[in-house]
């Protein structure tokens, strides 16, 4: 199971072949299951042009939602806590580190660095 974070959805949403490519394998490998979290319509939406509003909905609409909770609230904290200043971990990349872990996915992310708290066997590709 897989998590994709907004870097690789947005190289998706602009067209680029390579990453659809490699999204359309992954989700063949995880029989679909490709999971984001509300952070990801955060991150995007912010950006979006009008013009592409709907369809980039209806596309994170197509994904599965992991919803943030305490559990994962708490563990989001801890990391702020331990790499805030070594690594300048931000809330957002803390949180998406806390729902991967939880929920035991696989993280796919152009940006490894975000991610101190993490291993490397737990990111995908």
């Amino acid at each position: 199971m897989i998590f994709v974070d907004s870097d690789v959805l947005i190289w998706i949403l602009r067209g680029d072949k390579q990453f659809k490519g490699d999204f359309s394998a992954a989700v063949n490998e995880c029989d679909g299951a490709i999971y984001i979290s509300p952070m990801q319509f955060v991150e995007i939406l912010a950006g979006v042009r009008e013009t592409e509003r709907l369809d980039t909905e209806l596309f994170l609409n197509s994904l599965q939602v992991l919803h943030i909770d305490s559990e994962i609230g708490r563990l989001a904290g801890e990391y702020i806590r331990k790499y805030k200043k070594s690594h300048n971990v931000h809330t957002t990349d803390a949180i998406i580190a806390a729902t991967t872990k939880i929920n035991n996915l696989k993280l796919w992310t152009c940006n490894k660095k975000h991610y101190p708290m993490l291993k490397l066997s737990e990111f995908y590709k």
